[in-house]
């Protein structure tokens, strides 16, 4: 399982479960509190009832029943329109049922049955608010229906301080009801919203997290397949780029060691054979031989010496190109100007040029790796030209890219040589002198074009001959 799919899991399961339980707490909640208020409002209302009723008992200490029994006669068939907020109400639903100091029920407004029945015995309101306490009930129409409440708070009745009976102001809770399942459905909204807004935030923080290492992953099999890529850009955050610093300084680290085992395995090789070759002729040297052979045996150690010497040197050129990992200073450079100069320092050479190198060549580099890398190329179709031969170089502007072309009219790369071109040390033989150059020149001109941005091809053309091609983004 990927990083960015753990973390994106972790993340979601965790908040989301958070808000989950805080969603379920909060509506959990809300009945409760919804049926406090409502409960806070009956206390205020039958203790009204009650203090009205004391004021209007008669002094034989019986109750106004029958002006009672007009009133919510009166108040039930009364119709009114009342909105607040989705709720429409359209009628009362508050009553009262009044009891006499014993608690046997006088008036009841909503269950007019109930007038005669013991309360006092059986309901707490009523029993509680007799013995002087606070009493209140909520009993459930419907036992496992909770949304039959009804919810009860009695006061008690008191004229000169004594108890003449006990009033009760009841309410049934579907209207509270309504109004819960709305708050309810608000808040699971809004934890949905939330929600949603916390898997956006956990997807977003996962590819935050995953993606600096999926860069570095991608750059650390780049450099093991021997790619020489830029160290990516790993974000604001201090521990992941000093995670790639730490990349980047192991791979130079490991190119540091491999290059100079690789080198020194190849410097040796290529340096064995001048060698034995100069050994030989001073060994020779020494013997007593005619002055004819004598300076073909000093010709062949001053040969293969010289030959060491530019092996020498432009291996040490190629490593301090490899070692870069930028231009220094890049400028402007006219390609069409540096082919021509690089033509013009070959003068009375056996082949003939043939320059197609229209204006506007324009690369972005370094002018003096750019000559060399176009000095290599063009000593490259000298070399395996013919004695009168032509060498073509074409200039080409290519959309982005500025394309140099150099064709030879030579033999052409034998079919065992086409994927070893590039390769450091390996050279063929000159037709006309059957001798090898020290094989870095194209090696060289590959990292000029990687340091530049750009690509070099070396391949055979139909017609006969090879075509080297060195393509740069344009300035």
């Amino acid at each position: 399982m990927k990083i960015r799919t753990v973390v994106f899991l972790a993340y979601a399961l965790v908040f989301g479960a958070a808000f989950a339980f805080l969603v379920c707490w909060i509506i959990d909640g809300l009945r409760p509190r919804y049926l406090e208020a409502v409960e806070e409002c009956l206390v205020d209302t039958s203790a009204l009832a009650a203090e009205w009723l004391a004021g209007e008992a008669r002094p034989d200490g019986t109750l106004p029943i029958d002006v009672l029994e007009g009133t919510f006669s009166r108040l039930k068939s009364r119709r009114f329109e009342a909105r607040i907020y989705e709720l429409v109400k359209t009628r009362v639903d508050l009553d009262f049922y009044v009891t006499d100091k014993q608690g046997i029920v006088l008036f009841d407004s909503g269950n007019p049955g109930n007038v005669g029945r013991d309360f006092g015995a059986r309901w707490r309101d009523v029993k509680l608010t007799l013995k002087g306490n606070y009493g209140a009930r909520t009993t459930r129409l419907v036992e496992n229906d909770p949304t039959t409440s009804v919810l009860h708070v009695a006061a008690p009745i008191l004229v000169h301080d004594k108890c003449i009976g006990v009033v009760t102001a009841y309410k049934p809770s579907d209207n509270a009801d309504e109004f819960i399942a709305g708050a309810a459905w608000k808040i699971t909204q809004a934890g949905i919203l939330a929600g949603t807004v916390v898997m956006l935030f956990s997807l977003l923080l996962s590819f935050w997290i995953s993606a600096p290492i999926e860069k570095l992953t991608a750059y650390a099999r780049a450099v093991r397949d021997g790619g020489k890529p830029e160290r990516p850009r790993l974000g604001s955050a201090r521990e992941i780029r000093t995670l790639g610093r730490a990349f980047e300084e192991m791979r130079d680290t490991l190119e540091g060691k491999n290059y100079i085992e690789n080198y020194i395995q190849s410097l040796t090789h290529e340096l064995k054979s001048p060698i034995t070759s100069i050994r030989g002729a001073a060994e020779l040297i020494d013997e007593d031989m005619d002055p004819v052979r004598r300076k073909k045996f000093l010709e062949n150690i001053r040969s293969e010496a010289a030959r060491m010497s530019q092996i020498v040197d432009r291996l040490l050129e190629l490593s301090a190109l490899e070692a870069r990992k930028g231009l220094h200073q890049p400028e402007p450079v006219d390609l069409a100007e540096i082919v021509r100069e690089v033509i013009q320092s070959h003068p009375g050479e056996h082949a003939v040029f043939d320059e197609q190198l229209p204006a506007g060549l324009m690369v972005r580099g370094e002018r003096f790796l750019l000559r060399q890398a176009v000095e290599n190329l063009v000593v490259n179709a000298l070399d395996f030209s013919p004695p009168g031969g032509r060498i073509r170089v074409e200039g080409l502007k290519e959309g982005k890219h500025v394309a140099l072309r150099v064709d030879d009219s030579g033999p052409g790369i034998p079919d065992y040589a086409q994927d070893k071109i590039f390769e450091r040390f390996f050279s063929l033989p000159r037709p006309a002198t059957q001798k090898k150059s020290s094989g870095l020149g194209l090696p060289f001109v590959r990292q000029v074009a990687e340091l530049h941005g750009g690509t070099v091809t070396v391949a055979n053309r139909p017609e006969g001959g090879a075509r080297a091609e060195l393509t740069l983004p344009a300035a």
